[in-house]
């Protein structure tokens, strides 16, 4: 006779997740590593989900239903969030979702069913030429660091560049001869963007007089062409906040930001008579929808367009 039989242990199932700090990071590391997404996407997911987590509550996400999910967007909708944050958000739980199926933690993805946010339900605020001359020419003398803010608002309003691109511009990316600049954009694109005249002389100028003194601060010789008080690059952060000083000296409308400089370059060049398939490669569009919004900005391109062809104007 043998001995006692032993009981086979099943292995357990997967917890169900109230998207602990533990889920969190397991995610975080498989977009990053395993989704291979760009750095400043993991991060948008990471602050879209502590956004889920506190709608969530307590409540255990496998016995969600598609009408709690439903209600997540509709609590959304409550936050007056964009409606390129409120997209961002959904893309951000199908992903999470996606990641838990492949866990064994749910069975289906109850977040593919929820439908896709429009992007643009309204039409982007521009500023004026003459706005954006007072805009550019507000650093002065008096202002620390004077030039590189100069320099910086030239950089936004010449190239279409997010903050984020701006930010990451190295020297090497600087080609003041040709009068271009190499842009790395979403998902480690790069496009090639020209610079004005008046562009390369303000960056010129911030080179020669500032940055030197700004590098004696630095550790080690930074890449980055803009640079902190510190020496450091100066991050997309600290770009909003000088943007706002600057809009605020002027007084232009409050809610400027960054892509208020990008969404004025698009609509100026197309008002200028720029061909929509140019400007969205100058923007890094990967479809030329998103560039068409531009067309609807400006009033006076689209009388000029109205008048030429159609029978009755």
């Amino acid at each position: 006779m043998g001995g006692p039989r032993r009981k086979l242990l099943k292995p357990k199932p997967p917890q169900p997740p109230n998207l602990s700090r533990v889920w969190l990071d397991a995610f975080v590391e498989y977009a990053a590593g395993e989704c291979h997404l760009a750095e400043n996407t993991v991060a948008a997911y990471r602050r879209d989900l502590r956004r889920f987590s506190e709608w969530l509550a307590g409540r255990k996400i496998p016995e969600l239903t598609i009408r709690d999910l439903a209600d997540y967007t509709t609590w959304l909708h409550g936050k007056q969030l964009a409606p390129a944050s409120l997209a961002r958000h959904l893309v951000s739980l199908k992903v999470f979702f996606r990641y838990l199926q492949l866990e064994g933690v749910l069975k289906d993805n109850l977040a593919e069913l929820l439908g896709s946010q429009k992007l643009w339900q309204r039409i982007p605020q521009v500023l004026s030429p003459e706005q954006i001359d007072q805009l550019l020419e507000s650093p002065q003398s008096y202002d620390p660091f004077w030039r590189r803010d100069r320099a910086m608002l030239e950089l936004l309003y010449a190239t279409g560049c997010r903050a984020s691109e701006l930010s990451n511009l190295a020297l090497r990316d600087m080609h003041f001869e040709e009068s271009y600049c190499l842009c790395h954009g979403k998902g480690s694109k790069e496009r090639l963007v020209p610079l004005g005249a008046r562009a390369i002389e303000a960056v010129k100028a911030y080179l020669e007089h500032e940055r030197t003194a700004l590098l004696e601060r630095a550790a080690s010789p930074p890449a980055w062409v803009l640079l902190s008080y510190r020496g450091r690059r100066l991050r997309r952060e600290r770009i909003w906040e000088l943007l706002k000083r600057y809009v605020q000296r002027i007084g232009a409308p409050p809610l400027v930001s960054p892509h208020t400089m990008r969404h004025s370059f698009a609509t100026h060049m197309l008002a200028g008579g720029a061909d929509l398939r140019q400007v969205q490669e100058m923007l890094g569009h990967a479809s030329i929808a998103t560039t068409q919004i531009y067309t609807h900005v400006d009033p006076t391109r689209l009388k000029s367009v109205h008048s030429q062809f159609h029978p009755r104007a």
